[in-house]
């Protein structure tokens, strides 16, 4: 016989508890715990019942590994981020902001493959199948191998894919899909576990692409049970301002390639379209000679980037000093200024600071300190970098300059964009050849660095 058993479940973490309680104890979040009904059944002696399997353990060398084949579609940047290619049987998540582009993305990847010959199942919970083709004819989508379908019945999407025998599968969204046998409301925290493990059991059954669009919480964190993540074999994040036209495809998971990789493109009234040269895109309004502007040059997965970073720093009449930050992360410039304070003398108490990344990138490595910490010089001294100066590398807390990874790919992408000097640690001179037309000067220390780039230090 089958026992109900009644819970309380948060939509926010997963978190369960056997009564109602205004606030999850687990992310702190209120009004998120739901009441669910979990259905438990038991065997002719009160033990539960377990799936069995036909597969028994075999010693690792004994696996049989073949070369897996990807699918590479015609845009290059998707292929990039997802390693360089789409491997079947994969399951994809692809997460961003309400009207950031994901079904405009996932449409555009549709239509590219089906102009291939591979059968695309374009599956849209939020939209009618007549609101898919509008948008369909917007970007110019015509292919007889895509079939859309407007369903949110597990069991229904099941049946489907079995008639029409799909490559791949576009799932928008996966908070809309139900499982009939799971009495929770679609979007909760069992709906969207119970639809993940089926759908990725045909994923690897069918050896079939699946493609599903998460919505994401006001964080920016894919909605859901944190567990919707680690089912997935690649989690791809969709990001990027409002007021700006390019959008960033970054990859946080990826059991097929590399983390980290990013996919930069352009929205248009046409769709999106790829950007090749993102450097050329974050420096092409940069304003030459202005003081508290440097450029860097940022690893993002396997690309350099240059982005421009960008301080103000004024004095202010208050006691606290302001300290705000954009694209860089604000404890990182307070450290950077405390250690202008204690190894160059600069008096940084009294003023405000303000730190952007022009363009809308948000940047966390490391290798970024050398150019944030030159910039705030620039503008607390009232003096501009030479504009075709580069400055690459991580500072210590005893205002050393110390060694960044992939120090020759960032040195090209500055020579290749008409820069004739970069500022990098001595630590990474040497075991390689410097580009033609660039000056490469090693420094040890931040007061190297500073009297290399101003006249009074």
């Amino acid at each position: 016989m089958a026992k109900k058993k009644t819970k309380f479940m948060c939509n926010s973490c997963g978190y369960e508890a056997a009564k109602w309680m205004g606030r999850c104890p687990g992310c702190g979040e209120w009004n998120t715990m739901n009441e669910e009904v979990e259905v438990i059944s038991k065997g002719p002696r009160g033990a539960f019942q377990h799936s069995s399997t036909t597969t028994k353990a075999i010693p690792i060398i004994n696996v049989d590994t073949p070369e897996e084949t990807r699918i590479v579609t015609q845009m290059n940047e998707f292929n990039r981020v997802l390693g360089g290619g789409i491997v079947p049987g994969s399951l994809v998540l692809i997460g961003g902001d309400p009207g950031i582009g994901k079904s405009t993305l996932l449409l555009q990847v549709s239509a590219l493959l089906s102009n291939q010959g591979k059968r695309v199942l374009y599956i849209s919970g939020e939209e009618s199948v007549r609101q898919t083709k509008l948008r369909a004819e917007r970007l110019g989508v015509k292919s007889p191998e895509l079939y859309i379908y407007s369903e949110t019945n597990l069991e229904f999407l099941n049946q489907t894919i079995e008639e029409v025998q799909p490559k791949f599968v576009i799932v928008d969204s996966i908070q809309t899909v139900h499982h009939p046998e799971v009495t929770s409301a679609p979007g909760s925290v069992s709906q969207v576990r119970e639809c993940t493990a089926e759908l990725m059991r045909i994923a690897k059954t069918k050896n079939i692409a699946i493609f599903l669009v998460g919505h994401v919480t006001k964080e920016g964190q894919i909605a859901g049970p944190r567990i919707l993540e680690h089912m997935v074999d690649t989690v791809l994040y969709f990001e990027g301002e409002r007021h700006h036209n390019h959008r960033i495809l970054r990859s946080q998971k990826n059991r097929f390639g590399s983390t980290n990789e990013i996919a930069i493109f352009e929205m248009l009234h046409g769709g999106l379209k790829e950007v090749l040269n993102p450097s050329e895109l974050f420096l092409q309004e940069r304003s030459q000679g202005a003081p508290g502007s440097t450029i860097v040059a940022s690893m993002e997965g396997t690309r350099p980037i240059l982005v421009e970073i960008q301080s103000l720093v004024t004095p202010t009449s208050f006691n606290y000093p302001k300290r705000m930050a954009t694209g860089v992360d604000q404890n990182r410039v307070q450290l950077l200024m405390a250690v202008l304070e204690k190894r160059m003398g600069m008096m940084l108490q009294a003023q405000d600071a303000y730190i952007k990344v022009a363009g809308g990138v948000k940047l966390d490595e490391p290798a970024i300190d050398l150019a944030v910490l030159t910039s705030i010089v620039s503008s607390f001294k009232d003096q501009a970098v030479r504009p075709t100066d580069c400055f690459i590398g991580e500072v210590g807390l005893t205002g050393e300059v110390r060694r960044v990874s992939r120090i020759e790919q960032r040195v090209q992408e500055a020579a290749k964009l008409g820069f004739k000097r970069a500022i990098i640690p001595a630590s990474n001179i040497g075991g390689w050849e410097f580009p033609e037309g660039i000056q490469v000067v090693g420094v040890e220390t931040i007061s190297d660095s500073l009297k290399s780039s101003f006249r009074d230090l």
